[in-house]
């Protein structure tokens, strides 16, 4: 894989999902043994060169998604390795027992991609969000949950998680026209989180997944218009957590905001609270930036960001709100 500006750019620009179908080719040529099953989402996937470039490496369940996790966790057994995706609610909440049953219980790894998580399918209304996807993965064990922070980081996701030897749920958010939070190549580890925005001296942090880590940086930017300093920490994976990284920052802020196209329950935000309430939880402070626990009405993507208060100008006035208290 060939990560250059040219195609940082060119990623940015299509997006997670269609960068997801560029990145299989490169995966089918380093895996022989690499399988994908769709569930009737080629296209929406970016899946249709990978489809007719792999004929024999390509099976479409059609509208079938539990089905799709079971013949995936069938390959799974017979030593292949195997990609699993559709629409994230569908990957998720539909197949949560084959998930469990299947990957976690009888351990077969599978690489699952929800395509399209968070609020980004808003005009179709909240049967195409994906506001609890986090939460049904995270309790179940023994499976990695991967938020790409722009679409390179998505390519290095797919990679990293071929080579995990867990399950892996790869969470894809944002759309086309992707923000760029890494302009270069970087080093990517499972589990390691990464401050693509470090102050010497924070007035606080902002833990930042998925989408939210573009938006968190361009609220710091912002903020520095207030004389506030904020640093970024992009926490890629949610599900294991870094647990050395949390350590740190409890040790020298007393403030800490997160920030995630999900839920306010059981997404990044309850991770880090549980951590914190059995290591340092009297020491600090810790504001949730997320969407809250209901179904509003659907709308474009950017209205309900705005909605929400998950774009930049939201995430800064939640931090000038909790700076002055």
């Amino acid at each position: 894989m060939i990560i250059d500006e040219k195609n940082i750019k060119t990623w940015s620009l299509i997006g997670p999902r269609a960068t997801f179908g560029l990145i299989s080719l490169e995966l089918a040529k380093k895996y022989e043994d690499l399988i994908i099953l769709t569930s009737d989402v080629s296209t929406s996937a970016g899946l249709d060169r990978f489809k007719n470039q792999f004929k024999n490496q390509y099976i479409d369940v059609g509208i079938a998604e539990q089905n799709l996790m079971g013949i995936a966790a069938g390959l799974s057994s017979e030593g292949y390795k195997v990609i699993t995706t559709t629409f994230s609610p569908f990957q998720t909440l539909r197949c949560c027992e084959q998930i469990k049953v299947n990957l976690s219980y009888m351990k077969n790894k599978v690489i699952m991609v929800g395509l399209a998580s968070g609020v980004v399918l808003g005009t179709l209304g909240y049967t195409h969000c994906s506001i609890e996807d986090v939460s049904i993965i995270r309790s179940i064990p023994n499976i990695n949950i991967i938020s790409p922070s722009d679409s390179l980081e998505t390519a290095k996701a797919l990679f990293a998680s071929m080579e995990s030897d867990r399950s892996c749920y790869i969470r894809l958010t944002g759309g086309t026209n992707n923000p760029i939070v890494n302009t270069t190549d970087y080093k990517f580890e499972i589990g390691k989180a990464i401050y693509v925005n470090d102050c010497p001296k924070p007035d606080a942090v902002i833990i930042a997944t998925g989408s939210s880590v573009a938006q968190s940086l361009e609220a710091s930017k912002l903020l520095k218009k207030d004389s506030i300093n904020l640093s970024v920490l992009n926490m890629h994976t949610i599900s294991p957590l870094d647990h050395n990284a949390l350590e740190k920052i409890s040790k020298k802020n007393k403030l800490i905001f997160t920030a995630e196209e999900h839920s306010l329950v059981g997404g990044l935000y309850s991770a880090i609270a549980d951590y914190y309430s059995k290591n340092d939880g009297d020491r600090i402070k810790i504001v949730p930036i997320a969407h809250p626990h209901n179904y509003g009405k659907g709308g474009e993507y950017k209205y309900l960001l705005s909605k929400y208060g998950l774009d930049s100008e939201g995430i800064r006035k939640k931090v000038v709100e909790n700076i002055k208290i």
